[in-house]
């Protein structure tokens, strides 16, 4: 599964747009205030995070060196 897949997945299961944020196809505007995300690993090394965001601070769960793993980790996650 890559992100494109993921939103599609979420969409399909009826996770409200406000709930998640994944860098390049899902970035609602404006930026919801509490929510979990999956974007390019900023600074963990890893290729990909999974986190939430809350109160103004990203909070990494999770690091994967595969989009897929992280897809699904969040898929989980919100579902």
């Amino acid at each position: 599964m890559d992100r494109r897949a993921l939103h599609q997945a979420l969409r399909a299961a009826g996770v409200a747009d406000g709930h998640y944020w994944i860098e390049g196809v899902h970035e609602p505007a404006p930026t919801p205030v509490d929510h979990l995300f999956l974007r390019a690993g900023a600074g963990t090394g890893a290729r990909w995070e999974v986190g939430a965001y809350e109160r103004g601070v990203h909070e990494v769960i999770a690091a994967y060196d595969d989009e897929a793993a992280a897809c699904t980790h969040l898929l989980r996650l919100l579902t």
